[in-house]
């Protein structure tokens, strides 16, 4: 299941490390400037943007895993078209495509991932998880840049290649029970719960994992939100009641905003790192691609180290961990990577480079995972995707915001992308302060959710 998500995700963010790592080719060949290279990544995430709503609303909805497989298949269709495009326009068109098949991935694999994952185990799940999110930038970025020398739409197409055999997989894959009953100990073997079973954490011979952080809160007498805890099946819910139901939690919005800050960020940094590496180095396009790789390792690490632990330290009794270290991973991310835009020698801004990176993706699994935490079970599909939503237009800003910058605003300096990163970092920063406002709400919404869930449980019982 880990491995499975993972390439899921690796898919996902592939596509937007190619367009960077064939930047210079693309250029060269379709006659595109900087932002015309940027708007290629907007658009896709702009569609997938708005398509993530719907497909949240269908993941909450319909069997998970054959939904993802079906988009993987169509995935690698827009992809092929990509690789074909004749004009810029064509493959402008083609990323729009692209930007609707892949809108399914996070909302489903989120709620995968709480369907399997027992709570105490979710930051750790994640960190893997997401490490392949990270690998497929790198993939994306080395692979399709190396493949660009050749042509670049080889770049595209080889991404296309593990498309039918990971649909396959996924296809294949046992769909769990919602809200807890299919929740994975390690070294079981297989799902033992039948799908759309009514959710227990007692059912099966493995043994109760531990309580959920909203479990431990109510146990502690933090009292749940009266007003966001209703009994409404998941079904009978509408598609607007349910995404004001998903919007009223308050730590949600205040990690939603946070998130889409600190993605802003890596929006920007994936599309122009390679070209800030050439540009402030005096590298050449294969060095700096070697570079990129180097700084892509630490953040690999970060997720897995971030995740686990998160995990650690909520087992030891600090039920707030996963905001503590999220925000304070933001911050350590601000500082290197100013320290790293400041260094004049390649040596030391490497080092500062892969420990921002690290800092970066360590924010990232305890974020996923405390966002389980407060949203009910049958809600996890629509919550992922508002974040989705708001994330992917973040994400979408960024290429084009910050090669408008550095070509209009800092133009004719000695290193306008580097100075361009300087000031964008005030996103990354933003992230931080704002995750910690989250502390004085997470325990309680926490809690509301445990309650929530709970009903849904016991009424499905009866």
């Amino acid at each position: 299941m880990i491995v499975l998500m993972a390439l899921v995700l690796s898919l996902d963010s592939a596509d937007a490390g190619a367009i960077g790592g064939m930047a210079a080719p693309l250029q060269g060949s379709l006659g595109i400037d900087g932002t015309e290279l940027g708007l290629l990544f907007t658009v896709e995430s702009a569609v997938a943007a708005a398509g993530t709503l719907v497909f949240g609303w269908l993941v909450d909805r319909r069997a998970r895993t054959r939904l993802l497989a079906l988009t993987i298949v169509l995935w690698g269709v827009a992809m092929v078209a990509c690789g074909a495009a004749t004009s810029y326009a064509v493959l402008l068109a083609a990323q729009v495509a692209l930007g609707a098949v892949i809108a399914a991935a996070q909302p489903a694999v989120a709620s995968l991932v709480g369907d399997y994952s027992p709570p105490d185990l979710r930051g750790r799940v994640f960190g893997f998880i997401l490490s392949g999110e990270l690998i497929g930038t790198a993939i994306g970025v080395i692979a399709a840049g190396l493949l660009a020398e050749i042509s670049w739409r080889l770049g595209f197409w080889a991404l296309a290649l593990p498309t039918p055999l990971l649909a396959w997989a996924i296809h294949r894959l046992p769909e769990p029970a919602r809200g807890g009953a299919s929740w994975l100990q390690p070294g079981q073997e297989r799902i033992e719960a039948r799908p759309g079973a009514a959710a227990s954490r007692d059912e099966g011979p493995w043994p109760r994992p531990a309580q959920s952080v909203g479990a431990r809160a109510r146990a502690a007498g933090v009292e749940p939100r009266e007003r966001l805890v209703h009994d409404v099946d998941r079904r009978e819910r509408s598609f607007l009641r349910a995404l004001g139901s998903v919007l009223r939690i308050p730590t949600n919005l205040v990690l939603i905003i946070s998130s889409a800050l600190g993605y802003y960020f890596f929006g920007g940094l994936r599309i122009f790192s390679v070209e800030l590496l050439t540009d402030r180095y005096h590298l050449s396009h294969q060095a700096a691609l070697g570079a990129a790789a180097i700084v892509g390792s630490g953040a690999v690490l970060g997720v897995y180290v971030g995740g686990r632990g998160v995990d650690g330290l909520l087992a030891r009794g600090h039920e707030t961990a996963r905001i503590w270290v999220a925000a304070c991973a933001y911050l350590a991310s601000t500082a290197l990577f100013f320290l790293g835009l400041l260094s004049v020698a390649l040596a030391a801004a490497l080092i500062l480079y892969v420990l921002a990176a690290f800092a970066l993706a360590a924010a990232n699994p305890p974020l996923d995972a405390a966002r389980l935490d407060i949203v009910p079970s049958h809600l996890w599909g629509r919550a992922e995707g508002v974040r989705m939503t708001v994330r992917k237009a973040a994400e979408a800003a960024a290429p084009v915001v910050f090669g408008y910058v550095a070509e209009n605003v800092f133009a004719g300096g000695p290193s306008p992308l580097r100075a361009t990163f300087s000031v964008m970092l005030i996103s990354l920063f933003g992230s931080g302060l704002i995750t910690l406002i989250a502390l004085r709400t997470y325990l309680r919404d926490a809690a509301s959710a445990d309650a929530l869930t709970e009903r849904a449980r016991g009424r499905g019982r009866r």
